[in-house]
This record gives structure tokens, C-alpha cells and sequence, in this order.
């Protein structure tokens, strides 16, 4: 794969504001996740400001410890516009080590009750010593963005 991102887009019923809103609470994630593989967040503060850091708790068959835990950062935020975080893990003497892969929503208001979602997954970043693992980027298949966008959106819905 020449580029190294993937985005899907869906419009959901839904003012921007709530869907942003969605996005910044990290307990709703493991309910957008499209895969499977977030299982619940540790973290339980809404995302407010750029650099905050939060924690999930993940599972995946793939991984050598199956269940593990992933440290976010936020990258971008922008409300009620964009947000966006790498993903890394937390090393045992506390730092923190990121993977060059980055997951953006960019929120677009179709009128005042309609929003444009975008979900990109951008590996531009990962570094050399990591694509030398084997790691296939995107880690997923190609119905994960999309399918992540359809459980923001029933998500979304529900919330009020």
C-alpha cells in the first residue's frame, strides 16, 4: 500500500456537538471500536486539552499477552471539530513509548442536526525498527473504519 493512512467517512443524524462529545468521554470507546479489540477504558476523564493521556484496556488474540493495556495521548483536539491520538504503551519504569500510528475523527456539520464523520488511521510515523517486526499496517481489515463509524453513530443516537 502506497499511503500509509486509511479514513472512512459516514453522516450521521446528529448534531456535531454530540458526536465530539462522544468522542472525548474514553468510556464510550470500547463501544466504537469496530475490531473488538478495546475492551474498557482505564482512564475515565473527558478528553479536554492536547497531551492528556488516557488508558485502555485491550484484548487480542494475536498479542503475547492477550489481554494488555495501551496508553493514548492526544494529538489533536479541536471541539467540536477534530480529535485525534497516538497510541504507544507505558514501559515498566513508567515512560511511555508511542508507535508512530495515529487514530483523527474529523467532524464536519452537514446543517444544524447532520455530521459528516471522518475516522483516518494514520501509520506514517511507525518507525523502521517497529515495521521490521513483521507488523502488517493497517492491523485491521478494511471494514474496521467504517464499521467503527456505524457504532459511533448508533452510539450517538442514544446519547443525549
Amino acid at each position: 500500500m502506497a499511503e500509509e493512512n486509511v479514513s472512512a467517512t459516514l453522516t450521521v443524524a446528529v448534531p456535531m456537538a454530540r458526536v465530539f462529545a462522544v468522542l472525548a468521554d474514553p468510556t464510550t470507546h470500547a463501544s466504537i471500536d469496530g475490531t473488538g479489540w478495546v475492551q474498557e477504558s482505564v482512564d475515565h476523564a473527558p478528553l479536554t486539552e492536547v497531551g492528556q493521556i488516557f488508558r485502555m484496556a485491550m484484548y487480542h488474540s494475536g498479542h503475547p499477552d492477550g489481554d494488555y493495556r495501551v496508553v493514548n495521548q492526544v494529538v489533536a483536539l479541536d471541539p467540536p471539530c477534530a480529535i485525534g491520538w497516538r497510541t504507544g504503551q507505558e514501559l515498566g519504569d513508567g515512560t511511555m513509548e508511542f508507535g508512530g500510528w495515529i487514530w483523527h475523527y474529523d467532524l464536519k456539520s452537514v446543517d444544524q442536526s447532520q455530521t459528516e464523520m471522518t475516522l483516518t488511521y494514520d501509520w506514517s510515523a511507525v518507525p523502521q525498527y517497529i515495521r521490521d517486526r513483521g507488523i502488517q499496517f493497517p492491523p485491521f481489515g478494511p471494514d474496521h473504519l467504517i464499521n467503527s463509524l456505524h457504532h459511533l453513530a448508533e452510539l450517538t443516537k442514544s446519547v443525549h
